[in-house]
């Protein structure tokens, strides 16, 4: 205990700042800036990028925008101040007094004392225009530029949203989080869609595996997850996963994010459906909550007239599973309860010749087992039912999908 007493004292007074001679300008987000309550003339210092540039005969507006909202600030200067790169798209550095806007349209703008650019922008030879609202699928070609505009600042700020709102769920009702891994030796989806790992160059050693058995990228932690169900009455994972399905549809990837749970002791599908049902709730609130403009963006350019999707629910009994449809999006989650019947599984993994391979699956059945289920959910679906977008490779920051690798 006297261990880690000292270690908060010393994270808590150590720093390697040094102590400023004169207090300088405040460094501010953009949001906050725009957020303050006492615009008075407080010195601040914002950096971000350009977004507009209006030049009047004594007066010099700029927006600014540094992704940490949707709206930019407005920024006044002299029109004396040399402007030749001030240009959309430029990044800048802003020294001034934040005052309040005589303006209706923001609250606040910063009244600039010093701009200084960080970097230049050609906006002739940049490929995103100033005030052309680009179709999503000429933004695909861009993957390094298109999170500078609205619509993709707005899905990323919702998909970072979404992603804290899930954490959050999860912690909240008690789940442990597990890292599982993304090198597997297991297909959990038996479909065997899958990308097989292999040494490059000179690690490369004809005739053997690296691990000594085959390896994979992973389709699911499923499996991980049960193991852990046996220490942890409930579990989660979300992370990356990855089908080698040669599909062109606006509803697959290569590379995407699942979200999947694991819990013990549970006989009932009603009490998986009860988890799903509350994971979706609490995290839609949330994103509706922290993010109203950006989700209003997409709703009203992306998806006009669009709301928060109704689903249906599919109930296949016979397996003991349970499917969340989504108009539109098809399955959003996907669950049930596991197979827990020793001799049956023994059975089943003896006639495809697996029962070495699940030897390891075969003895959670054997040592304390107890009857358990989980689901997953496909995070990409997710923010496609909410936002309605129409296509899966816009709601990723780098889509990867056959034939196509950018970056």
């Amino acid at each position: 205990m006297l261990g880690v007493r000292c270690l908060l004292r010393s994270v808590r007074f150590c720093s390697s700042a040094p102590f400023p001679k004169h207090k300088p300008s405040a460094k501010l987000s953009v949001r906050d800036a725009l957020g303050a309550q006492n615009a008075s003339g407080e010195r601040i210092k914002i950096q971000g990028w350009i977004r507009s540039v209006r030049s009047q005969k004594e007066v010099l507006f700029l927006h600014v925008n540094d992704g940490s909202s949707l709206e930019s600030l407005q920024v006044v200067a002299d029109s004396g101040l040399d402007s030749r790169e001030l240009n959309f798209g430029s990044s800048v550095e802003v020294q001034g007094q934040l005052i309040k806007s005589p303006s209706k349209r923001q609250n606040v703008e910063l009244k600039a004392e010093k701009i200084k650019v960080i970097g230049n922008c050609d906006a002739k030879d940049f490929p995103i225009k100033y005030k052309e609202r680009h179709p999503l699928e000429y933004l695909r070609q861009y993957p390094h530029f298109r999170c500078r505009t609205n619509v993709l600042g707005s899905i990323l700020r919702i998909r970072s949203e979404a992603t804290a709102a899930i954490h959050s769920f999860f912690k909240d009702s008690g789940f442990v989080h597990i890292h599982t891994p993304i090198i597997t030796s297991n297909d959990s989806e038996g479909a065997g869609e899958l990308f097989q790992l292999e040494p490059s160059g000179k690690l490369k050693v004809p005739e053997e595996n690296f691990f000594n058995v085959p390896a994979f990228l992973t389709v699911s932690g499923q499996l991980h997850l049960e193991v852990m169900s046996g220490a942890f009455t409930q579990v989660f994972t979300f992370g990356p996963t990855f089908r080698a399905e040669n599909s062109q549809s606006r509803r697959h990837l290569a590379e995407f994010y699942m979200i999947e749970a694991e819990i013990s002791f549970v006989d009932s599908l009603q009490d998986l459906m009860q988890v799903i049902e509350e994971l979706f709730k609490a995290t839609t609130m949330m994103v509706l909550s922290k993010c109203p403009e950006d989700v209003e963006l997409c709703h009203k350019f992306i998806a006009p007239g669009q709301k928060i999707r109704t689903y249906a629910k599919k109930q296949l009994f016979n397996v003991a599973a349970v499917d969340l449809l989504v108009p539109g999006v098809g399955e959003l989650f996907g669950g049930g309860l596991r197979e827990e019947r020793y001799h049956f599984l023994e059975e089943r993994l003896a006639r495809s010749g697996l029962t070495e391979v699940y030897q390891w699956y075969l003895d959670l059945r054997r040592f304390g087992s107890v009857p358990h289920g989980g689901f997953g959910m496909g995070f990409e679906r997710y923010l496609q039912c909410i936002l309605g977008v129409d296509n899966i490779k816009d709601v990723i920051p780098f889509p990867r999908f056959p034939h196509s690798c950018l970056l």
